[in-house]
């Protein structure tokens, strides 16, 4: 066995010889002879080069590099029992509070029905969700997990990506058939846009790429709000063009009450993230609901990826 395999069982078996204060009484818990646990102990001390222990006919005691030894031996064993029962607890049966946030309509159309459904396989965990706006700060402790779209905000945190997804132009064929359709970014400025106040962004500014190509534009219209549903719902109402991901108006694309404009022109990446703090990536009813979420949305993106011409 090499030095760097038996190191934790030489550190084990020393803190035990210091906690029993002598040969004899570590070799009755060790259930051995006196011989080979003083024979082991100068093993230990050819292989380190120093005395760990000062021996004399009534005691032994530790030696300043024996102190030495055994304070760090202690804490590395501590680290590795605390990593054993991390490494265990992860494995056990789920349970316990599962805090989860994600935005409004996503939240009600796709993350409610998947919370039902986990919720019937792991009877043990109690789930909370919170539909907001937008995600609460990581400083506030208000979620465990968090299902976010786009680029994770904070480095501090554990990403999983769930799913790809686009942020698609589109617009109901009876306001193209009223307003004509927009061959190029500039046209949008013609146009009614509905506006969506999110998250960080600069509102009522919406950004196009086409290959190396890049156009910013200033869209306005007479409709905002801060729920992309409702924003949809003019949409499909005749109200203007709206910006939204596909997850959202995939259904409408199909059945054709919706029609998306600008194909050609590609709109910053809404894909859907499994965010959550890294002291929870070894809880297990966070990995459970993570793994949950990448199955079901795993299934759903195969589905949905032939919609509108792939992700």
């Amino acid at each position: 066995m090499t030095a760097s395999a038996s190191a934790p069982s030489e550190m084990a078996f020393f803190s035990l010889l210091a906690r029993c204060g002598g040969f004899s009484a570590a070799a009755r818990e060790l259930d051995l002879s006196t011989a080979a646990v003083s024979k082991r102990l100068a093993q230990m001390e050819a292989r380190l080069g120093v005395r760990l222990l000062a021996r004399t006919t009534r005691r032994v005691s530790l030696t300043p590099e024996g102190e030495l030894y055994l304070a760090q031996a202690r804490r590395i064993l501590a680290e590795i029992d605390d990593m054993e029962r991390m490494v265990a607890s992860s494995l056990a049966a789920p349970r316990g509070l599962l805090r989860v946030n994600t935005t409004l309509g996503f939240g009600r159309s796709h993350i409610g029905p998947l919370v039902s459904q986990f919720a019937k396989q792991h009877p043990e965990v109690q789930v909370q969700l919170q539909l907001t706006v937008d995600p609460p700060p990581l400083t506030e402790d208000a979620f465990d997990v968090c299902v976010h779209f786009g680029e994770p905000p904070d480095a501090r945190v554990i990403a999983r990506l769930i799913a790809p997804n686009r942020r698609l132009l589109c617009a109901s064929p009876a306001y193209l058939a009223r307003h004509g359709t927009p061959k190029s970014p500039h046209d949008l400025t013609q146009h009614s846009c509905i506006g969506i106040r999110q998250g960080d962004q600069a509102y009522g500014v919406w950004r196009l790429a086409s290959g190396k190509r890049t156009e910013t534009v200033k869209v306005r219209g007479a409709l905002s709000t801060n729920d992309g549903e409702m924003a949809v719902a003019w949409a499909l109402a005749g109200h203007g063009i709206v910006m939204r991901a596909e997850w959202d108006v995939a259904r409408y694309l199909r059945s054709g009450r919706l029609r998306q404009v600008l194909e050609q022109w590609q709109t910053p990446p809404a894909d859907i993230y499994a965010v959550y703090p890294q002291r929870h990536q070894t809880s297990a009813r966070v990995g459970a609901f993570v793994e949950a979420l990448a199955a079901h949305f795993g299934k759903s993106s195969t589905r949905a990826a032939g919609l509108v011409g792939g992700w």
